[in-house]
C-alpha cells in the first residue's frame, strides 16, 4: 500500500513536466520561408436595393417590356447586337410608380408620363445592356443586366418562366408584387390608368435616347452597310464577282471524266445565287444586326482580310481559301 501511495505522487509531480514540455518553445524549422500571397481587401458588392428609396404605401408597381423593341441604326454596347427602344408612357395622377422594365436585347427606354404622375424609381433589366432615357436626374434607376452582373441578376418580359421572376424580385425591392404587367407593342408601352385623349405627354431631356449610341461600334442592319459603301469599305457585287467565284471554285473542284451535256452551263453548279451582295474592299468590322431579312453575302477578294465581328445570318464568299462560312451557303 505504501509504495502504491508513493507511485501516485510521482505520477502527480510529473503531469506539470508533460504540460510544459508540450507547451515549451520548440527549435525553428529552418525549412520555413515567408509564402508570397496576395492578399485584397475584400469587395464590396453592390446590393439588390435603392439607398434610402422609402416608398409611399400606396405606390403601384408596374411592369413593361418585351424580348427586343423597335429596331435602332446603331449599337449601344459592345455586345454586336442591334440596339432596340422602348417607348413607355406612365399615366398615374392619384398613385405614385415604381416601373420595372426588361427586354433581352440591348434597349433604350425611352420614359414619358402625364401631368401629376410620379415616378418614383425604376428597376430595368435585361440580357444584354439596358438604357434609360428621359427620367428626371432626381429618379434612382437600379439597372441590373446580365452583361454588367448586376447585383438582382436579370429579367425581362417574356414566357411565363421570365414572368415568375418578377414578383419575387418586387417583393425583395418595393416590398410588395408587381400589381399589372404590360408587354411592349411594336416598341411602345402605355401603363397605369388610360390615357386621356389628347393628353400632352412629358418627358426630360436631360438624357435623350441618342445619348447612348456607341460612336466607336460602327451603324447598325441596313444604314450601316450603306454607310459602309459611302467609306469605300465596300461596294455592290456585280454579275462579273459571281462568274469569278464560279471560274476559281470550277478549278479548285475535284476534276471528273464526264462528257458536257448540250445545253447545260458548266460553270452553273459553281455559281453562286446572291440576293444581296457586297464585295469587302478594305479591313472592316460587319454592322450588328446581319439578321433574317437583313441578312446578306459578303465576297472577300484575295489579298483582302475578313472582317471582324459577327455576320448574323450572313454568308461570306472567301477568295483566300475558297470556301463559303455561313449557314445560308448551300442554299444560295
Amino acid at each position: 500500500m505504501h509504495l502504491l501511495l508513493r507511485a501516485f505522487a510521482l505520477a502527480a509531480a510529473l503531469l506539470p513536466l508533460a504540460s510544459w514540455a508540450e507547451n515549451a518553445p520548440q527549435p525553428a524549422d529552418r525549412a520555413l520561408v515567408p509564402f508570397d500571397f496576395p492578399v485584397r481587401p475584400a469587395e464590396q458588392r453592390p446590393s439588390c436595393a435603392f439607398d434610402n428609396l422609402k416608398l409611399p404605401s400606396n405606390a403601384r408597381v408596374l411592369a413593361a417590356g418585351a424580348y427586343s423593341g423597335r429596331a435602332l441604326d446603331y449599337q449601344i454596347d459592345q455586345s454586336g447586337h442591334q440596339a432596340t427602344r422602348i417607348d413607355v408612357a406612365v399615366n398615374s395622377p392619384a398613385r405614385p410608380v415604381v416601373l420595372m422594365l426588361g427586354a433581352y436585347e440591348p434597349t433604350v427606354w425611352a420614359i414619358g408620363w402625364s401631368p401629376g404622375t410620379r415616378i418614383a424609381a425604376v428597376l430595368v433589366s435585361g440580357y444584354h445592356r439596358q438604357a434609360v432615357a428621359g427620367l428626371k436626374k432626381t429618379v434612382p434607376v437600379l439597372n441590373s443586366s446580365h452583361d454588367n452582373k448586376g447585383p438582382c441578376g436579370y429579367f425581362y418580359i417574356g414566357d411565363n418562366e421570365q414572368l415568375g421572376r418578377l414578383n419575387p424580385l418586387a417583393q425583395r425591392v418595393f416590398g410588395k408584387p408587381v400589381e399589372m404587367v404590360y408587354p411592349a407593342r411594336d416598341g411602345r408601352a402605355a401603363l397605369g390608368d388610360p390615357l386621356p385623349e389628347g393628353v400632352q405627354l412629358l418627358t426630360s431631356s436631360a438624357t435623350p435616347p441618342d445619348a447612348f449610341r456607341d460612336a466607336k461600334a460602327p451603324l447598325a442592319g441596313p444604314a450601316g452597310i450603306q454607310d459602309a459603301v459611302r467609306r469605300g469599305l465596300l461596294r455592290p457585287a456585280t454579275s462579273a464577282d459571281a462568274d469569278a467565284w464560279a471560274q476559281a471554285s470550277a478549278r479548285a473542284a475535284p476534276k471528273n471524266d464526264l462528257p458536257p451535256v448540250a445545253g447545260q452551263d458548266p460553270m452553273k453548279a459553281h455559281r453562286p445565287a446572291w440576293r444581296d451582295a457586297y464585295v469587302v474592299l478594305q479591313p472592316m468590322t460587319y454592322p450588328a444586326g446581319l439578321y433574317g431579312a437583313h441578312s446578306l453575302s459578303f465576297v472577300v477578294p484575295k489579298g483582302v482580310p475578313m472582317p471582324t465581328g459577327n455576320p448574323g445570318h450572313s454568308d461570306v464568299y472567301d477568295f483566300n481559301t475558297l470556301s463559303c462560312v455561313g449557314a445560308l451557303c448551300r442554299t444560295r
